[in-house]
Order: C-alpha cells, then structure tokens, then sequence
C-alpha cells in the first residue's frame, strides 16, 4: 500500500476505504452527488503534471478485470528502473499540489494528494511482492538500493512546508469550508499525520529525522534479508528411525525437501510449517531438540546472519525519532492512532488474560509430566501435548489431517464467503492472466454476480520466499475517480506434495488459511470513495481476519466441502464432539507463546534507554513476567518480523489479542442467533465493520453493530479461561 495512504490510514496492512455514494460540490463545499466527485477528480487531475512515465512497469495496467498487474514482464532490473523513475514523478506530482497558485481546496489538495505519484503505487506493488515472494538475490539487491531511497522520498512529503500548510489550512477550515463529515475525517487525519511525520519540526529536526528514518530502512531491510537467509536453511534427518511418528504427508514432504536441496534423507526446512510437525510427533527427543533450537535461534548464531545488534540500532533509532516528535517512547507515537490510544490500555488487556494463561500452561505441564516420566523442555512441548490430547480426548490430530486436503479447504473458505456475504471464487484458466510464479492459482471474484476483482493464491513455500502467512492488496477499490475492481493474494509456505499427491494439512493451517482469507473478504467487501480512509486501526485490522477462522469447524463446511481424503466421507459426529470437546486444549500453551512476544514487544518499545544486549532485554523481559520455562515465545526478538522489517506492528503486536476481544464477541453474537450464518447479522458485519474501512471511528462502528463494547469475557471463555 503506498505511504500516501499509510499517512492517514493508521497503518493497516489492508488497504480498505470508505462506503458512500455522495461527492462534493466547487472542490470543497458541502457533499453532494456523485457529479461532485467527477467535478473533484477533474480539479484534482488538473493540478498534476502530465508527464507521460518512460518505464515499462509504471505503465497503467492494461487488460481484462480492469487491468492487471503485468507479472511476465518483470525483472529486478525493469523493478529497479520503474521504481526510481517513479520516485522523480512523485516528486513532481507533490510539488505541483504543494506550489499550487489557487487557494487550498479539498479537491486540489486532498484529492489531487491520493492521485499524486500513481506511477509510483504500480511499481511499489510489484516491488513488494517479488520481494516476498520471490526473495532472490536480484531482487534482494534492488530492496537494499531503493528502500533507504523510498523513504527519503516519503520524508519529502512529509517534510514539505508548502503542501504541510495547505492540508492543514483545509483541516483547520473544514466546517467553513462545507465538508461532509468524512472529508474532515481525511483533512483533520492528514493534518495530524503529517505533525507525526515531523511536519511541524524546524529545519534541523527535519534533517536529523529524515536521517533517522533512512537509517530504519537500511536496517529493516537488513534485517528482513538475514531471517531469509536463515529460513533458507534445514535440519537433515539422515535415518528412517528420525522420522518414527512422523505422518506420511509430512514424511513425504521432507523427503521431497530433501531431494529438491539434493541432499540424502528427510529434510526439515526452518520454516514453521515444516518444523511445528515435526516437533509434534517426532519420537527422537534428541532430533526434536536439534531442530527446534535450529529454529528458535534464527537470527541468534553470532554469524553474518545474527539480527541482534540490528535490532538494537532499530530500537536506538526509534527512540531517537520519538523524542525528536514529542513523545516519550516509540509505542507512545504509534499507539496514537489506535484503539487502544495508549501503552497502559494494551498492557492492562494483556496482564487480564496472561496470569490465568500461565496458570493454564502450569496444568498443561503437569498432565505432560506425568505421561513423560520427566520434566518438559521447550522441544517436548508440543510432542507430549498430542499424547496428552489423545489420551484425554481421544483426539489424534492425524485423525484429523486426512479431512483438511488443502484445495478442499480453500473450497470451504469460498463457501464461507458466498454463504455470509454473496462473494463468488471462480477459477481462471491457467495463463489467463500473468502471474508471478507458475504456483500462483487466480480466480474472478464475484459480489452477487457483479465482478469486483481478481484474488491470487500462492500457497507454497519456497527458498527466497519468506516465512508465514499474508495477505496483500495490489489494488483496491475506490470510487472518488471511477471505481476500481480489487485485485488482492493470500500467501502462504505449504510444503508442495510431488506427484499430485493430496496435501493434508492440520487443524490449525486450515484455521490460518481461513484468517488470511478473513483479510480478503475484508479488502473485498470494501465499498470505497476516498482511499485515504481505506485502512483501519493497527488493532481493528486482525479482527476481520481472525473472526472466520470459526468458521472452518461449522457442519455446512464440514460436510459440503472438508472430506476425508481418501473416503470421500464427512466428518463423523463423533469426531466433531472431540474437537468440541478439546476446543480449549492447550490454550495455555498458545496464550503464553503468542501474548510473552506481544508483551515484550510493549516493554521493548516502551524503554527511555533503548537496550543494546538484545538477547538480555529479552530474557530479563521474560523473567520479570515470570515465563514459564517450558515454552518459548513465538516469535523471539532475533526473527520477530512484525516488528523488524517495518514500523508496522512495532508497538503493535498486542493487536491480535485486541482484536481477539471484538473476534470472540462477534462469534458469540452469530452462536446466540442460532445460526452461525444468520444472513442479517453477517449482511450488518459486511456493511458496518467490513465495508466502510475507517470513515467512522471503529470502536463507535462496533458499537453500532452489536449495540455495546466487545465484553471481554467472551475471549476468556473462549479461551478456556475463569471470566471473572
């Protein structure tokens, strides 16, 4: 998403916009019609440059489904020549809105700022995925170059007095000037960014800034290349008697590892869908051991690769630049616009649900002692877990794997989606449009049978790829200048099965598969004017996602589409009941992972003196929240990528759980009506939470949904924890 947007859009990874049909009237009076929004458009076009850009890959998109990106013809070296081109007519684009002789208007300033560098949005689309996605050394190189240099350029704007006065003089004369309420929303949310930007700094402040933040991208970039770099490597498991318990689809997998790295053996890529089955059933202890410390050290091995004292020049920096604004710490500046406003709101939600998750963990650890005959490592967690698990419930997970055949889950996630909110996934012929690897699978998106867009699936792993699960938005819809069809992917590291072979997966891929999907139906239901309102909170923006993973258990999707494997047959009731049954089994577990990285990113980004051990900050972190010894955080500090490649989640980790609040309290909304699909409540969700991105403040849109704030015990119970 380009920064344009990200000025005022509260740092969504999603690019989502407002719901309205009404315009403005002379570029800045009061909303009136859809021929206002024309009339704005035209102001706004007018005001900007019309040099024609010369790089094949700043080209409008060309093609059916409203032009799609140009995949086939990309190379690092047409990526590198668009992006700094594009860089040059951004420029001019702003000085243009900046130098304007006529007196500041909405349209000529605020409009024409979401049409200024255009060019420069396509290339930044493609960069950001062949960068992700791809990861070779090509283009690896061209992110070292150009990012230092796309923040110097974003600095620009925000460090450009002209274009600072004129946003703010529409801001500070909204209501005198006639504008709706959601132009304000944008001027007034411009205004202020551009103030966190150091817009108001003097000329000195502006310079040490601008070299502050060519510093964080030289070191995000840095960072992001070394964790790569480290996922890029793998644990042989030389003998069949390392693989015992392990399932066959996993076993098959490793072995497909192995020969594509033209190595003997089974190979186990330190990666956490290959490593996590493995430390599941994995009878060798000392094996377990080898590949779980493998993956836990990321970044952490004191070789070329080691993140930590880039980390500790990230968090210096970071300070740095908050004090220089005003603020006394880096989560302070980037909790300004969130939900929760403040550090002390997200460390009171966390320590509410941390005492009774290591309380949980402490129970956990017990029934698995006492079933191991010793104490529990870190790598006998989720081994001992599974025997637990089976020996409570019943409940065997590959009992489970067999009904979650990756394309049959995908199904189901369509399902979902037509069921709640009319959405349609059909699959394109392959070739049909250019894609940027052979894997890549693409379908027309259908709104009850209106085409809105084109969704792209890249499911598996692959070296240079990096880790985990995504979703990304390479156009979204807006209306304010002619609507626009959404084009969007979710990304995910399968390990890729040979010869046809089913992909079975587990519970909790299935899950994670339909929360990046829940990203996609947000972007989807979008039904935008203005760009600049399209993102949501930091800590909204997890909820839309992580709310649709509860559909993946419901019967309709169990029993039209998640059928065994090779039986063709529905889940059976009785294993359903197990599932129910064991639904908060090992919550302690995923709590305590999940909430000890959110909370040491907070106390992090919370120091006045920023750490320079980082591998000390954290263990003293930990001690000082009394982590159990048993378990590791998710993600350590050394590979933690939210925080690291980007500002984007620094400060923010503790969003899913925020999320999490308003996620349990929706799904108990849908469970109390008695149907899980209740077409009036999922038809209020799409138009209230889904569609109007942020031109409404969201706690006050989630009020309007359900009538009240999100009660937090609905997560306790969830969880499986006391709700009192």
């Amino acid at each position: 998403m380009h920064r344009r947007h990200l000025l005022i859009a509260g740092g969504s990874f999603v690019a989502l916009s407002a719901c309205t049909s009404t315009g403005t009237t002379n570029g800045g009076g009061a909303v009136a019609s859809t021929g206002g929004l024309e009339a704005d458009a035209r102001i706004a076009r007018a005001v900007l440059p019309t040099q024609a850009p010369k790089a094949e890959l700043l080209q409008t998109w060309t093609g059916s489904y409203g032009g799609v990106p140009p995949w086939d013809k990309v190379t690092a070296a047409k990526l590198r020549e668009a992006l700094l081109e594009g860089i040059d007519l951004q420029r001019a684009d702003y000085e243009a809105i900046a130098n304007n002789p006529e007196p500041p208007t909405f349209a000529n300033t605020l409009v024409a700022m979401q049409m200024a560098g255009e060019p420069l949005d396509l290339a930044q689309n493609i960069y950001g995925v062949m960068t992700s996605n791809i990861g070779s050394d090509d283009y690896n190189a061209v992110d070292t170059e150009v990012s230092p240099l796309l923040s110097a350029a974003y600095d620009e704007i925000s460090f450009n007095a002209k274009l600072f006065q004129r946003v703010k003089t529409v801001a500070d004369n909204a209501d005198a000037m006639g504008l709706s309420a959601e132009q304000k929303r944008i001027a007034v949310r411009s205004r202020d960014s551009f103030i966190r930007s150091g817009a108001a700094l003097d000329a000195d402040g502006k310079a040490e800034l601008g070299r502050i933040n060519t510093a964080l991208a030289n070191a995000f970039t840095a960072f992001s290349q070394k964790v790569v770099n480290d996922e890029k490597t793998w644990t042989v498991i030389p003998n069949e008697s390392g693989m015992a318990g392990i399932p066959a689809s996993n076993k098959a997998a490793a072995a497909a590892a192995a020969r594509s790295r033209n190595v003997e053996g089974w190979a186990v890529v330190n990666t956490r869908s290959s490593v996590d089955p493995y430390l599941t059933f994995a009878d060798d202890r000392e094996l377990r051991e080898k590949v779980w410390r493998k993956f836990v050290n990321r970044g952490d091995n004191g070789d070329a690769n080691d993140t930590n004292a880039t980390i500790a020049e990230i968090v210096r920096l970071r300070q740095q630049r908050a004090r220089l604004l005003g603020y006394n710490n880096h989560a302070e500046l980037r909790m300004q616009d969130t939900m929760a406003k403040t550090p002390d709101a997200a460390f009171d939600l966390m320590n509410r649900v941390w005492a009774p998750a290591k309380a949980r963990v402490a129970e956990e650890v017990a029934d698995m002692r006492a079933l191991a005959g010793h104490d529990i490592e870190p790598w006998d967690y989720l081994y001992y877990a599974e025997k637990v698990r089976k020996q409570k419930y019943d409940l065997d997970q590959n009992e489970l794997k067999p009904y979650f055949e990756l394309n049959n889950v995908r199904a189901g996630s369509f399902e979902m989606a037509r069921r709640l909110y009319g959405f349609t996934f059909d699959k394109l012929p392959t070739g049909a449009v250019p894609v940027w690897h052979p894997d890549v699978v693409v379908y027309e998106v259908k709104d009850a049978g209106r085409p809105i867009g084109l969704y792209y699936a890249d499911d598996y792993a692959r070296p240079g790829k990096r880790s985990g699960a995504w979703m990304t938005t390479y156009r979204s819809h807006s209306s304010f200048d002619g609507p626009k069809n959404t084009l969007g992917s979710n990304n995910n590291n399968f390990i890729k099965a040979e010869g046809g072979e089913p992909i079975l997966i587990s519970l909790d891929d299935a899950e994670t598969l339909f929360h990046e999907f829940g990203h996609t139906l947000h972007a989807y239901s979008s039904n935008v004017v203005y760009p600049a309102l399209g993102g949501t909170p930091r800590d909204f923006v997890e909820y839309p996602s992580q709310v649709h993973e509860h559909w993946v258990l419901t019967r309709p999707i169990l029993d039209g589409y998640l059928k065994h494997a090779e039986t063709g047959q529905s889940m059976p009731q009785s294993l359903i009941d197990k599932v129910e049954a064991a639904a908060t089994f090992n919550q302690g577990y995923a709590t305590v992972s999940y909430l000890s990285s959110a909370l040491v990113d907070m106390d992090l980004h919370t120091q006045t003196a920023p750490p320079t051990d980082i591998d000390a900050f954290e263990k003293a972190s930990l001690d000082r929240y009394g982590m159990p010894k048993e378990i590791v955080m998710r993600h350590r500090l050394p590979q933690f990528n939210h925080l690291f490649t980007s500002d984007s989640y620094s400060a923010g980790y503790y969003s899913y759980l925020w999320s999490e609040t308003m996620d349990a309290d929706t799904w108990a909304y849908f469970e109390e009506s008695g149907d899980v699909f209740n077409p009036e409540i999922a038809g209020r969700f799409k138009s209230i939470m889904l569609a109007p991105g942020n031109t409404v403040d969201r706690a006050e849109a989630y009020r309007a949904f359900r009538g009240r704030d999100p009660d937090v015990r609905a997560l306790l119970k969830v969880r499986g924890f006391p709700t009192s």
